[in-house]
């Protein structure tokens, strides 16, 4: 059996952004051992780790962060170097159906880990990572960005539920010494997501000549960040960020959701040899989502300056190639959009 020097917790590595750290992770850093952990949710997917399935260094475990039962018994067994905790329900419009179920995931299970980590992680060299939101910070007007000291004002039932959650990982280091570092990122886009967010959902729509729904006017601005620079700076400040610290993780790239639209309509046009505008045409404005957040922008200096993170890829680079894995796995999108991912699962592992 190999010898590895390092095991390391990563949940909700079946998803979109756990996906590219699991991956980065693996095959980066052969000497530690990595455990995704992943309840297997309607957003998660094993078919984004397939390539994944031989590695001596990869293991999947299907559980539920906010089982302490189930947790204890893994942390006890395991004793865990490091966590990086990714798990998380993180869409704002079934947040405001269900907040229940937002409470449980983002908030209870946050304090199960800690619990867990608290008790039997390595709390002496390790470190346990939350990954979290920009959304916590509330919305910004026309001008500045936001940054580590910008106070929490969570607008949602979602950002509220990460809030909470950053909170408690804030005073389990301070009340329990618990080693623990903090990001908060703005807006992900790339290949490996489920098609209820914003980019695939129009690439998806554009094909099928569906409605593209544009909440509002399409006034508000998110700032956007291709998904392996995050999984970059995640890499970055789980080794080298300092403890107890936050971290703003952004693209410094800025857009209108009507423009971003507009811009995938203009792709998308020229990809599938449609005549200019014609996918545009699909555009339909729908009732605003209740408390809307007008505009995120992220000051990602601090990271920058201490780490030496900055985005890798320009937007039109990332947009494109964002586009063409879509259009190029169409049979990935059919079977995490029908729930076929659920067999896949059940005839990898279920015996296992």
């Amino acid at each position: 059996m190999a010898e590895y020097t390092h095991t390391l917790l990563i949940t909700g590595g079946a998803g979109f952004i756990g996906s590219h750290v699991v991956r980065r992770m693996v095959n980066l850093y052969p000497q530690y051992r990595i455990v995704n952990l992943d309840a297997l949710t309607y957003a998660g997917n094993l078919e984004n780790l397939r390539d994944l399935e031989s590695a001596p260094n990869y293991s999947f475990v299907k559980a539920d962060i906010t089982d302490a039962a189930a947790m204890e018994e893994l942390f006890a067994r395991e004793k865990f170097d490091g966590v990086i905790h990714l798990a998380a329900e993180s869409h704002v419009d079934r947040s405001i159906s269900n907040p229940i179920e937002f409470v449980m995931t983002n908030v209870v299970g946050t304090v199960v880990l800690l619990n867990a980590f608290k008790a039997h992680g390595n709390t002496k060299t390790g470190r346990f990572y939350h990954v979290s939101t920009d959304e916590v910070y509330g919305t910004l007007g026309d001008e500045g960005k936001f940054t580590e000291s910008t106070p929490y004002d969570p607008n949602s039932p979602y950002s509220a539920s990460k809030a909470s959650s950053d909170h408690f990982v804030r005073a389990y280091h301070e009340t329990f010494k618990v080693p623990v570092v903090i990001s908060n990122c703005s807006n992900n886009y790339g290949s490996h997501q489920f098609p209820e967010k914003l980019i695939p959902l129009m690439i998806r729509n554009i094909q099928q000549c569906k409605p593209l729904p544009v909440y509002g006017k399409g006034d508000n601005i998110r700032d956007w960040l291709w998904v392996e620079d995050h999984a970059s700076a995640i890499d970055a400040i789980y080794h080298g960020g300092r403890l107890g610290e936050t971290y703003n993780i952004g693209g410094n790239n800025e857009w209108k959701n009507l423009d971003l639209v507009h811009k995938l309509c203009e792709i998308m046009d020229r990809k599938l040899g449609r005549k200019p505008g014609e996918s545009a045409e699909q555009i339909t404005f729908v009732t605003d989502r209740a408390g809307h957040d007008f505009r995120y922008a992220i000051d990602a200096s601090k990271l920058e300056n201490e780490l030496g993170w900055s985005p890798s890829v320009a937007f039109d680079q990332g947009f494109e190639k964002t586009i063409d894995w879509y259009l190029e796995n169409q049979v990935w999108l059919e079977n995490v959009t029908s729930g076929n991912y659920q067999e896949y699962y059940a005839a990898m592992y279920a015996n296992r």
